[in-house]
């Protein structure tokens, strides 16, 4: 091959073409699964809702598609060397699948950090595992040294055309499901997800609407897009570990600057909200990124009215451990638990007086603390904190004005 020949190929592997997304639709075919659309009409009344279910793509997440694809691509040579990557879970799982079915040797660097979970999934898929102090961005750097050193191919989770070639079937899908989808919502990490989809829908059909989601604790695409280049964030913070990125690729950056309408972000209590509400109404399990599209629409990040919306779950793999603890920030976001603080004079009756007009309210006492006042507040007082079920926020205003109405006091 001439160094002209071996240029081009080089340019063509650069480039995402709309070519390139049918061909990794055609790759992928028996490899992933066509995943449902469900609808969704009681998340975010008013608003036609629908939900694409990648949390139920084999490995839990959407990341096995990109990297099965750029794997079926590498040369004999590559497949021989092996390869190696670096991820938060998700994409680990997905190259580690797509090497195993391959026949390829793969190593994935882990941030330390990383939801047990994750690390033994990606472990039971046949791949070799290097835990790396830090996050996501100290796992790429030692993945990078190691390729250097072993000569593996380094499959990058989101800035590589192939990888986001094979997330822009996502759309293609989509395109065949609800062909008259006005707008999707998409979670945004370092945005090879979104790249894909955004690229993919505007070359189908320009007029549909895509907006992008970050956390708030992690919003490195949006940054950037907004100062015009490309920006590192000192730390990020996040309970959606998937899209924990402090710095967005080049090329997802460009593809986000050129086809995306909008980026938006969202709280750890509202993805909280978000992850309970697909539970308790659509019997679906969704990690803290798979949950970032839902939560923006719940919470009016973008304006849906009169659009027929997608939300895209983008993953499932949520580490266990964290689940009580955000279903319960859940339940506080969404009315469905609250704390009263009360104060009260120390005689009997006090507590039987405050546990009747919560019953009669039709509220539900899970837990009571009752101390005596402190120094220098009333020598007769006393404090009950009273944890409550309760049905939403108007149901908590109407315990509280109940409570009030006969004297008793609210701190």
């Amino acid at each position: 091959m001439s160094r002209k020949e071996r240029h081009d190929t080089v340019e063509e592997r650069k480039e995402l073409t709309l070519d390139n997304v049918y061909k990794a639709n055609y790759v992928l075919k028996n490899v992933v699964r066509q995943t449902d659309v469900l609808y969704a009409p009681k998340l975010k009344p008013g608003v036609e809702l629908y939900l694409k279910t990648e949390n139920l793509q084999v490995t839990g997440s959407f990341k096995v598609r990109g990297a099965y694809y750029k794997m079926s691509k590498l040369s004999e040579k590559e497949r021989e060397k092996g390869v190696i990557a670096c991820s938060a879970g998700n994409h680990a799982q997905g190259v580690a699948l797509a090497a195993q079915k391959n026949g390829i040797k793969a190593v994935i660097c882990l941030p330390d950090g990383a939801p047990i979970s994750k690390v033994e999934a990606t472990k039971s898929y046949g791949a070799e595992i290097c835990l790396v102090e830090g996050v996501y961005d100290d796992a790429y750097q030692k993945a990078l040294q190691l390729r250097d050193e072993e000569g593996y191919t380094f499959i990058h989770p989101f800035d590589d055309p192939d990888v986001i070639a094979g997330q822009g079937t996502i759309a293609l899908e989509l395109a065949e499901q609800v062909p008259d989808m006005d707008a999707v919502i998409v979670p945004i990490g370092g945005g090879g997800l979104i790249s894909g989809m955004a690229y993919t829908l505007k070359s189908l059909n320009p007029n549909v609407k895509v907006y992008g989601v970050q956390a708030s604790g992690a919003p490195s695409m949006l940054n950037s897009i907004h100062d015009s280049h490309i920006e590192r964030l000192d730390s990020v913070r996040t309970i959606a570990d998937g899209i924990a990125v402090k710095e967005p690729g080049s090329l997802t950056y460009d593809l986000c600057s050129k086809y995306v309408d909008e980026i938006v972000t969202v709280t750890d209590d509202e993805i909280s909200a978000a992850i309970l509400a697909l539970m308790e109404q659509h019997k679906l399990v969704t990690e803290g990124a798979g949950a970032v599209a839902v939560a923006a629409a719940m919470f009016g990040k973008v304006d849906l009215k009169g659009k027929k919306t997608v939300c895209l779950l983008s993953g499932g793999n949520i580490d266990v451990t964290i689940l009580s603890r955000v279903i319960a920030r859940g339940l506080l976001m969404s009315g469905r638990s609250c704390q009263l603080n009360i104060e009260l004079v120390d005689k009997p009756g006090q507590l039987l007086k405050v546990s009747r007009i919560i019953a009669e309210q039709g509220g539900n006492v899970t837990s009571v603390h009752h101390e005596r006042s402190n120094e220098g507040s009333d020598v007769n007082g006393c404090y009950l904190r009273v944890t409550l079920e309760t049905r939403n926020f108007e149901h908590i205003e109407n315990i509280k004005k109940a409570l009030t109405d006969v004297g008793i006091k609210i701190i």
